[in-house]
């Protein structure tokens, strides 16, 4: 077992620790002229930016074209397919008759001179990145006008120059800025959290609550009483569990629950400590009182779901090259 289950006391860390998500530049483009591509709907969480010029992106289900900004980043995390186009009227070809053969990962439309693109994916873990795609909204869109503007110019700048470089180790150096812009995308979002509907992620990015929940992350196997996570709030114990549920979508022990049976998952799939182990590693004084909670929260009992997940295997879904 994991000395410290709960890894720290940053939840937004944590989550995406435990999701394992990674995100990989994996194609781009340049245009000039009049130009069109249809992208078929991804089956991963896909990001790309504008490094130069501007385009327009027409979304499936979105009524309006959107239009980018150098400097501008997009996250898809529905599986709609999309069109990038110097104007909305032009008749877009499709993306794999442009990016098609063998380890293609970028194209030239025109004289490429007037608009550059960069884009990838994030990959999460077959099974536990669900708690991060679950609640994506469908589309983000940050502009490069935003507060984290010149974040976002220094991370596309840097990923421009690696992946143009011959150097020793840019393909290391690109996936880890890639992972950070995916992170300043999520921060950005953040910054909407009033927007959001209830839930974690919502959760994160109230400062109200934030030190009740760096308390439970900090240390999940704790026995936390209400009025202590209050306190830490700096609230009482009715306003805190009031506006923790009106954020979180569910009271601040049951969230607490929650967590501790993500992490029994992750456990129970990577490890080899017995149940009543790994129950008491997470605060829970007997294997009956830690399998009564896991199968109240996920509806298998910890030795089924052990014996399911180990047997069907674990690992990335992991894209192919493509822009």
């Amino acid at each position: 077992m994991r000395d410290n289950p709960g890894m720290s006391a940053d939840p937004f860390s944590d989550i995406l620790q435990f999701t394992n998500a990674e995100s990989l530049v994996t194609g781009g483009f340049t245009a000039g002229g009049s130009w069109a591509i249809r992208f078929p709907a991804p089956d991963k969480i896909k990001f790309f930016a504008v490094v130069k010029g501007h385009c327009w992106v027409s979304i499936k289900g979105v009524t309006d074209p959107i239009r980018f900004e150098t400097g501008d980043v997009g996250l898809l995390a529905a599986q709609r397919s999309f069109v990038l186009a110097s104007h909305p009227r032009v008749a877009p070809v499709d993306a794999m008759s442009i990016f098609s053969g063998a380890g293609k990962k970028t194209a030239i439309l025109g004289d490429g001179r007037d608009f550059a693109h960069i884009g990838g994916h994030v990959l999460l873990d077959a099974v536990s990145g669900r708690l991060l795609a679950d609640v994506l909204p469908p589309w983000i869109h940050v502009p490069a006008a935003s507060p984290h503007a010149t974040t976002f110019r220094w991370l596309l700048d840097q990923l421009v120059a690696e992946r143009a470089s011959d150097q020793p180790g840019s393909q290391l150096a690109s996936a880890q800025l890639a992972q950070l812009l995916f992170i300043q995308i999520l921060r950005a979002h953040l910054k909407t959290a009033d927007l959001m509907p209830a839930g974690w992620l919502r959760a994160l990015g109230d400062p109200r609550i934030a030190p009740a929940l760096r308390l439970m992350h900090g240390d999940p196997a704790r026995a936390w009483h209400l009025e202590e996570l209050a306190r830490a709030c700096a609230m009482s114990r009715t306003t805190f569990a009031f506006h923790f549920r009106k954020v979180a979508g569910v009271p601040p022990l049951t969230y607490l629950t929650e967590w501790r049976m993500r992490l029994a998952e992750r456990a129970l799939r990577e490890e080899t400590a017995p149940v009543a182990l790994v129950g008491r590693s997470l605060g829970y004084t007997s294997e009956s009182a830690f399998s009564n909670a896991f199968k109240r929260v996920t509806g298998h009992s910890p030795r089924t779901f052990r014996r399911t997940t180990q047997a069907s295997g674990n690992g990335l879904l992991r894209p192919t090259a493509d822009p």
